[in-house]
């Protein structure tokens, strides 16, 4: 018997573990496993797994020939069994798995040398001969499934049959559009029980409870773009895309994955996720403890997109062209003209010369310093958008490039970007600059993707690489204004120290054949997912795009229950052009002091026209 009463033993030439609530049995012949729960009378069938794994290089394919029976070693604190095999493209493969009180977690480890196309996790590619041959993924009877990674904003869960990504990529092409979230945890939930695609899982009866399948590793060997979940008839297994930008010299291990029984609800799974991601050292905390957070951080705040789309409806202009200094003062005094007086103001795209640089367009923003320092003098704080990986005013040499040499994204591997990266955030916020009071940065899902394409230390990818960029643009900020705020829409465990808050992003996929879709349910799901992995990170509600008034009102009724409000509109909802009443106003003011006085101390705009906290 080990530590937390978990017992392991060779049964017959298997390996048999029993933990709290769930037992493992691990066949002779070292190829699956069965996991079962144990703390349910409820009937339920087991998880098969497959468990030799595949790690692909990109100049052969790893195929086992023969897997060896399976070890176990009870002297640790957990019982730990390995497997090892023999692989077409590594000199030594081997499974381990520790079994932990929350369950098992298996790491696939490789030795040889090469680069890493893609690891194919809880499946094995055979080459065995006979009917076993080919690729063999894991087996459930899941019917539901979560994930953490907002998709279509009508849908809060799928089915178990159908496939699910979590990573630092997307946009608005077919099965590119989970891009609010970049990067989600990397935790998915399932259950045997049929939830209703529209009902909220926390609430929905599941009597068999759910499971999480759950990644983790230090932040910068998540060198990868993506984990997707893929099913099979019956099956599924993990892929994580390594696009030949992880080198292994020799010896590689990949992410571990824990499966883990008996959560009531997914956020509960997320939760124990994040506690997991803390206990093994892979989970951040934020860099400014709450109990340090300036107040002004979470003053309702206003930014200008959805108020420039309004405006780009009725004038027949691009939104960007509207971020002019003319249009948000009047945007700006008509909220004051209706007792709403924000105590952040984010100016948003497009106020600079280019996306990569630094310089305020000077027609659309002249004396932009003497603006933000008026506001200032109003008790306001200024946060300027910025793009993620533009390279709009970058040099070629320091960006990401193509084979052909073309530039796709800001290299932050280079030292020269990172310094021209860091000077830019310098001038925005520092007081000798512009004396700006923090970011919002955006497009995060912009992040680099393609196994031809190059940076600087090209080991460095996928999440890892997002990471490495937002600590030189969070840094920067810190450097040049301690008490900045830094807003992103990365809710993952391990970017708690490069964001101060997190962006719940856009309400629809605009780009969607019929966008529709109603607001609070899907707002809810992702302030619930930000609140379960990132506690001590507070949440922007974001307020963009209802798809009409009405929708628009009802988030409004209970935006302050999930987060700092942000208001996006001045007078009207720019998707149907329905103009704001003084209901509508109103309710604005009753919601900022409802939240003001719910997040006391706080101290709103000095001498403000209309105050309602």
């Amino acid at each position: 018997m080990t530590t937390a009463h978990i017992q392991g033993e060779y049964v017959d030439g298997r390996v048999d573990v029993r933990a709290p609530g769930w037992r493992l049995t691990v066949a002779t012949d070292g190829q699956t496993a069965t996991l079962r729960r144990t703390d349910t009378a409820v009937p339920h069938r087991p998880v098969h797994i497959e468990l030799p794994g595949a790690l692909d290089r990109t100049d052969r394919t790893d195929e086992t020939l023969s897997v060896d029976a399976p070890e176990l070693d009870t002297t640790g604190p957990h019982p730990v069994v390995t497997i090892s095999r023999r692989s077409t493209a590594w000199r030594a493969a081997r499974t381990r798995i520790e079994c932990t009180p929350e369950g098992p977690v298996l790491t696939w480890e490789v030795e040889g040398e090469g680069r890493l196309r893609q690891s194919l996790l809880l499946a094995q590619r055979a080459a065995l001969g006979g009917r076993g041959g080919g690729l063999r993924p894991s087996g459930h009877a899941w019917r539901t499934l979560f994930t953490p990674n907002p998709g279509p904003p009508r849908r809060l869960t799928r089915g178990a049959g159908e496939s699910a990504a979590v990573g630092v990529c997307g946009d608005a092409r077919p099965g590119r559009g989970h891009w609010f979230f970049t990067p989600a945890p990397l935790a998915l939930a399932l259950t045997e029980d049929r939830v209703d695609e529209a009902v909220d899982p926390a609430a929905a009866e599941t009597p068999h409870g759910w499971w999480t399948v759950s990644a983790g590793a230090p932040v910068d060997d998540l060198t990868f773009t993506e984990l997707t979940y893929v099913p099979s008839d019956g099956g599924f297994h993990l892929a994580l895309a390594h696009e030949g930008h992880t080198r292994v010299d020799g010896r590689h291990h990949s992410p571990s994955v824990l499966l883990s029984p008996g959560h009531p609800d997914p956020y509960s799974g997320l939760r124990a996720h994040r506690a997991w991601l803390e206990r093994e050292g892979w989970a951040a905390r934020p860099r400014t403890a709450p109990e340090d957070r300036p107040a002004w951080w979470t003053e309702p705040m206003f930014c200008g997109w959805g108020a420039q789309m309004a405006r780009s409806r009725t004038t027949g202009t691009p939104a960007p062209a509207l971020s002019t200094r003319a249009e948000y003062d009047a945007h700006l005094n008509h909220l004051e003209a209706h007792g709403l007086v924000p105590g952040t103001v984010v100016i948003d795209d497009k106020w600079q010369q280019a996306y990569g640089r630094w310089e305020p367009d000077r027609v659309a923003w002249p004396e932009l310093r003497e603006w933000i320092a008026d506001r200032h003098a109003r008790g306001q704080k200024v946060l300027l958008w910025w793009r993620a990986w533009a390279t709009e005013g970058v040099p070629d040499a320091l960006c990401v490039r193509t084979a052909d040499g073309l530039p796709v994204a800001l290299d932050p591997t280079h030292p020269e970007a990172r310094e021209l990266l860091a000077g830019n955030i310098r001038a925005m916020l520092s007081p000798d600059g512009l004396d700006a009071d923090g970011l919002k940065i955006d497009f995060t899902a912009d992040t680099p993707s393609g196994e031809s394409l190059r940076a600087h230390a090209s080991d460095t990818w996928g999440i890892a690489l997002l990471h490495a960029h937002l600590k030189v643009l969070y840094d920067a900020a810190k450097a040049a204004k301690p008490d900045a705020l830094v807003v992103t829409h990365t809710p993952h465990p391990a970017f708690a120290d490069v964001t101060d808050m997190i962006r719940l992003n856009d309400m629809l996929r605009l780009d969607d054949p019929e966008p529709y879709a109603r607001v609070v349910p899907q707002m809810r799901l992702r302030a619930a997912v930000a609140a379960a992995a990132c506690p001590d990170t507070p949440v922007d509600t974001d307020d963009w795009c209802a798809p009409d008034r009405a929708q628009w009102r009802a988030y409004t009724e209970v935006k302050d229950e999930l987060g700092v409000p942000a208001l996006y509109l001045s007078s009207h909802v720019d998707r149907t052009g329905e103009p704001l009443e003084d209901i509508d106003y109103a309710a604005l003011r009753t919601m900022w002091a409802r939240w003001r006085s719910r997040d006391q101390p706080r101290s709103g705009p000095a001498g403000a026209k209309g105050r309602t906290a």
